[in-house]
């Protein structure tokens, strides 16, 4: 498993105003979409695939090349707190698709349990998948994520995990169930940045 954490300095800010517990509820939602926008970019990088052409531009014919249209990009934010993490996704990537998946995790027994799947019964074939967790602590939510999604068809390669923070454990367990995968890299993120 890679893991990989943009050494910029707009990132390395907004995860300290992130951690900071003095951060209030709106700047924190704030600091999260920003995060997620600058995630996003860098986990996109050298990933999507593209087509190129040409154009007519105001000086002339131009070779261009554009993010293929034609290819699967999606977003599967992990209610709730993945909301505020894929906040610009669409901004960033263009013609994604978003499918919401809620999973709780039981306090007591640490055991993710669905209560939303809006994921489709498979992907089209090279969809590329962008799992959206603000915070890995156990792993065992973005696991149950990642079982969902390969049963719909998406293999290891064509998945990449957006979080702000990962705990040792979380990223220990995702080595072991999936390895070769990339993870680009707080209190509880959901109650956070909606308040509650």
């Amino acid at each position: 498993m890679l893991v990989f954490v943009p050494p910029h300095p707009l990132i390395k800010h907004w995860v300290s105003v992130l951690r900071n517990e003095q951060t209030p509820c709106p700047i924190f939602k704030n600091a999260m979409a920003e995060l997620g926008r600058l995630l996003m970019y860098e986990a996109s990088r050298d990933w999507l695939p593209t087509i190129t052409g040409e154009i007519q531009s105001p000086m002339g014919v131009a070779s261009v090349e554009f993010i293929d249209p034609r290819e699967t990009i999606a977003i599967v934010p992990i209610l709730r707190a993945g909301l505020a993490l894929a906040e610009h996704a669409s901004s960033i990537l263009p013609a994604t698709k978003t499918y919401h998946l809620g999973i709780s995790r039981d306090e007591e027994t640490l055991q993710p349990t669905v209560y939303l799947n809006k994921l489709p019964e498979k992907f089209p074939e090279g969809s590329r998948v962008f799992v959206v967790d603000p915070m890995l602590a156990t792993g065992g939510t973005v696991l149950a994520a990642l079982e969902l999604i390969k049963d719909r068809g998406v293999d290891n390669n064509q998945i990449k995990v957006i979080s702000a923070v990962a705990a040792p454990p979380a990223l220990k367990k995702l080595s072991e169930k999936f390895p070769g995968f990339i993870i680009p890299g707080l209190g509880d993120a959901g109650d956070r940045s909606f308040g509650t």
